[in-house]
């Protein structure tokens, strides 16, 4: 981060508008199944009533019918069709009938519901953007309705969910217990608890302790050590131009078609990495996933520099936080994305040259092809020094139009759709709310906080967003402590400093960092389904 400071929204709108077994609402006087009546089987075992099934991951699911019913599943699925990821399906099963379906079940909450129905209902209860099913079940009076349509996907199978006006009466609430994978060669001191699924916090933490490795390496040429440090943009600076290499070799292993963009800048180079999925329905519209990789460079020459020295002078050789965190989230999204089939393009970036002003998304914002149009953006820099730890987590979007009221309805109501319930961060969330109002953005950014995590429009705009809302496009991002943080362009900014400022009274610096990872890389991916789906409009 640098120093200074129609249909589109259909899908989206429902989730802003709205366990165990039983019914919630005013009964319509269709008789309606038993929460029995329809058993679960995932793949690699049998769950039947017991109700354990994976976290975290794509899984083979199988709804068996006992009775004839409709099956609402308000969880990302894969269309057997189109096999790409849509937000919900409701399923139509007569009795004896059975169909599997690959089910993203929440990564950080354990409970989860599928509602019931007659057989061949259209219309549902939903929970509000801000509450959990859970506390849906709490209260019916909150949420709204949502209604089974056409799949509009090219070879898609399974309904659509759009908003409704009315739910339809009465649903069953079948309750299930998920379970996420952990790694066995891992403890709580160690984050286990996010290191397992199809993405994780673990494999974030280990990119930055990989790339900010200081150990000494006597065979590497650029910056003398085992990562790759020294990623300060300028001509001819060996160590980023080998950064470069390295980064580009990574996307190109996980399938993506990388180019490696070079703008002339002033006297200087901007160089940022792209890699691109074409899209397999939307290929000119491009959904962009970013972070700068460059790092603050230092203000007096290197041997001015005591190795060790904290907080002196600045500039960084390794930028753990600013922004080897954002580095590393872009990377392990690309890993688990690029095997995915998406509508749209699918393009993740590592910009160069942010702390010299935006250069590189600048370029790249001012050299989109003719034809291409940049739905979504999503936006990481120095987030991880946040919540779990004793800090606040921002949620940002934007572009800000008033100031006083929210101008992105519809970004708004998605981060907190996904923060609520996949991540139960409800409680969390109105904390951030409260904060929010009473202070604004600058606080969130310096001071300690427990259990908040804000969402908010942002009316500064500091990192690569700014470039693309300058093009008139809709922006989410994350970030943790800012101008707080003392080593903030300085030589600490190193991963065990992140480590100590986020060690609480229950819980290690490690541990809290790998969750903070996990929740922030899951959000990211979960907007990025969702922006596939149905772009969010800047409205």
């Amino acid at each position: 981060m640098r120093s200074s400071f129609a249909r589109a929204g259909m899908l989206v709108f429902l989730m802003f508008s709205a366990t165990f077994a039983g019914c919630f609402g005013e009964s319509d006087g269709t008789s309606l199944p038993s929460a029995e009546s329809l058993s679960i089987e995932v793949e690699g075992g049998s769950t039947n009533n017991s109700m354990v099934i994976p976290g975290g991951e794509w899984v083979a699911t199988t709804f068996s019918a006992n009775s004839d019913m409709s099956v609402f599943v308000p969880y990302f699925i894969q269309d057997p069709g189109s096999l790409r990821a849509q937000n919900g399906t409701v399923l139509d099963l007569r009795s004896g009938e059975e169909i599997t379906v690959k089910v993203l079940f929440p990564p950080r909450n354990d409970d989860v519901v599928l509602l019931m129905g007659a057989y061949g209902r259209e219309n549902w209860p939903i929970r509000a953007a801000d509450e959990s099913w859970l506390m849906w079940h709490d209260n019916m009076s909150s949420g709204s309705a949502v209604m089974a349509t056409a799949n509009e996907d090219v070879g898609g199978i399974l309904p659509w969910i759009v908003p409704a006006n009315d739910s339809d009466g009465a649903v069953v609430v079948k309750h299930l217990t998920t379970v996420r994978d952990q790694r066995d060669d891992l403890s709580e001191e160690n984050g286990v608890g996010a290191s397992g699924g199809w993405l994780n916090g673990r494999d974030v933490y280990e990119w930055v302790d990989f790339i900010t490795d200081e150990t000494p390496d006597a065979t590497d040429p650029y910056d003398g050590a085992v990562g790759y440090l020294d990623r300060w943009i300028g001509n001819a600076n060996p160590a980023y131009e080998d950064a470069i290499t390295y980064f580009e070799g990574v996307m190109v292993g996980y399938g993506l078609d990388v180019e490696v963009h070079r703008f002339q800048s002033g006297t200087l180079w901007a160089v940022n990495i792209c890699g691109y999925k074409t899209g397999t329905v939307y290929p000119d519209e491009w959904l962009v996933f970013g972070a700068h990789f460059d790092i603050a460079p230092y203000a007096t020459p290197i041997t001015a520099i005591v190795p060790g020295t904290e907080q002196q002078g600045y500039g960084t050789r390794t930028g753990a936080y600013d922004n080897t965190a954002g580095t590393s989230m872009v990377l392990t999204t690309a890993s688990v994305l690029a095997d995915f089939d998406a509508r749209r393009t699918m393009v993740f970036c590592l910009w160069s040259s942010e702390e010299e002003g935006l250069w590189g998304s600048s370029a790249f914002t001012g050299d989109i092809p003719a034809g291409v149009t940049v739905s979504n953006y999503l936006n990481l820099d120095m987030a991880g020094i946040n919540y779990p730890g004793d800090f606040a987590l921002s949620v940002y979007l934007g572009p800000d139009g008033s100031g006083d009221v929210i101008d992105q309805p519809g970004m708004y109501h998605l981060a907190e759709w996904i923060g609520a319930d996949a991540f139960d961060l409800s409680y969390q969330i109105e904390r951030g709310r409260d904060e929010w109002a009473a202070t604004g953005e600058s606080p969130l950014w310096q001071n300690n906080y427990q259990d908040t995590v804000a969402i908010y429009e942002s009316p500064t705009a500091r990192s690569d967003h700014d470039s693309f809302q300058q093009i008139g496009v809709a922006t989410l991002g994350w970030n943790g402590v800012v101008d707080g943080y003392p080593c903030y362009h300085k030589t600490c900014d190193k991963l065990t400093t992140m480590e100590d400022y986020m060690a609480t009274d229950n819980a290690t610096g490690e541990a809290n960092l790998v969750h903070s990872w996990d929740i922030v890389t899951w959000w990211a991916v979960y907007a990025f389904l969702h922006m596939d789906q149905v772009p969010v409009p800047n409205e």
